[in-house]
């Protein structure tokens, strides 16, 4: 019961941070300009370059030592195509729900993840709850200013996003729950999520970092990677 515990909380901390973009976005009064908008795309390269690390360090290691190769690409392309499909429907969908799909379509699997590693390496889970969160706070970020932009009130915006930062920590006891005793379901559950979230990064949020003659959205995205790096050396 100690350890569900300590996984719902770590949950709670990486998926809360969904709400804390939210937030930080609604308190944005900052005039438009050129500044702004090069920090508006250094925050969203920032949170592509800590999703890199995530697959790099955390979800793929894992896969490649305990899956065969066959395996290894089946999983993984198989998590990019899945991925792919919905973000296509979404897209074709006109509705205000496209970064929070995309959100949750990484957020989901990774709390699952979360939970069912945490039996068996704390610092592991640890350090995924890290990554989660990190990715979380920039995605809140944006997912915020979407709606809004599509005419939904600030308050409601909020209030969408507050039950989408909760949602990991049930996800996460579920894993840990029926999960932790399954080492290959975990590896092939993170390689999925891999495969998805190197598809989302290039689709969606490399796209959207991207500023003409400027430099500082890319070093925000090796900033991004750079923390994560820090964070599998500091923990891994």
């Amino acid at each position: 019961m100690e350890h569900l515990t300590t996984v719902g909380v770590y949950a709670f901390a990486s998926g809360i941070t969904i709400l804390i973009g939210g937030l930080l976005s609604s308190l944005d009064r900052i005039p438009e300009s050129i500044m702004k908008e090069r920090v508006l795309h250094s925050i969203v390269a920032f949170g592509g370059g800590v999703l890199i690390a995530a697959v790099a360090f955390v979800l793929t290691p894992r896969a490649i030592e305990l899956l065969s190769m066959v395996s290894l690409v089946v999983y993984f392309l198989l998590g990019a195509g899945v991925f792919f499909i919905i973000d296509r429907k979404i897209s074709r969908s006109g509705k205000p729900v496209a970064q929070l799909m995309a959100m949750l379509m990484d957020f989901i699997p990774e709390a699952i993840a979360l939970g069912a590693a945490f039996a068996h390496d704390k610092n592991f889970g640890l350090l995924l709850a890290i990554f989660i969160g990190l990715q979380n706070l920039p995605e809140g970020f944006n997912s915020f200013k979407e709606l809004v932009a599509k005419g939904i009130s600030p308050s409601k915006s909020l209030f969408i996003l507050l039950p989408l930062s909760l949602i990991g920590v049930l996800g996460s006891c579920l894993g840990f729950i029926f999960l932790h005793n399954q080492p290959v379901v975990i590896a092939s559950l993170m390689l999925f999520a891999g495969g998805g979230i190197i598809y989302l990064t290039f689709q969606n949020i490399a796209p959207m970092s991207v500023m003409k003659d400027q430099w500082s959205p890319a070093l925000g995205a090796s900033l991004g990677f750079l923390v994560g790096m820090a964070g599998q050396k500091i923990l891994g």
